[in-house]
């Protein structure tokens, strides 16, 4: 029997900011979060969705999360997507992420290029899409935080994957970070590192 083909999708600012409210810090390993997801079954690839920092409004944050990116775009079978941001009533706010990560998504269910979707994100505005990707014949999982997490997005999951302390237990790298010198530092508004 052939194995099951999954592909993630990492909505990027709602895992930072889950680990950082969770779990204080954000070095995770991601081909090992990957795996850990993936199980016995076979990867596809990994999409991060992020936006990308403006380097004339924060030039320190740009820097680290171009270090961060870097280390990103060295992780097997993990792309990148990045959206940027707009200025509404003076915050910095995500522009596009949640079109591009649906929109990949079901275009690349509509193509047969995976069995199995896993959406790391607990953002009720992907139930839909995830709905419409169940319609194709597909499987879907979520893979959520507790604290962060739509009922509307569980229930369209056919599994679904609770991330605790217990999930996380050997996918750090290294020793716990600092705000400032992993992923951005203490940034409050939209335009942290993680978005918002």
């Amino acid at each position: 029997m052939e194995q099951h083909r999954v592909a993630i999708f990492i909505d990027g600012s709602n895992l930072y900011h889950a680990l950082r409210n969770n779990f204080g810090r954000y070095n995770l390993n991601f081909a090992d979060f990957a795996s850990k997801l993936c199980g016995p079954r076979r990867l596809f690839r990994t999409y991060y969705y992020n936006v990308l920092q403006d380097p004339s409004q924060r030039p320190d944050v740009y820097r680290e999360q171009q270090e961060f990116l870097d280390i990103l775009r060295k992780t097997p079978y993990l792309e990148v997507r990045l959206g940027g941001t707009k200025i509404a009533q003076g915050i910095p706010v995500e522009k596009g992420i949640d079109i591009m990560l649906a929109t990949d998504l079901l275009y690349f269910g509509w193509n047969d290029f995976y069995d199995v979707a896993v959406l790391v994100s607990g953002d009720a505005d992907f139930a839909y899409a995830l709905q419409a990707v169940k319609n194709m014949g597909k499987h879907v999982e979520v893979a959520y935080f507790e604290s962060g997490v739509s009922k509307d997005l569980l229930n369209v999951a056919d599994n679904r994957h609770l991330l605790d302390r217990g999930f996380f237990r050997g996918l750090w790298v290294g020793k716990r970070a600092t705000r400032r010198r992993r992923l951005g530092g203490e940034v409050k508004d939209k335009a942290s590192l993680g978005g918002e």
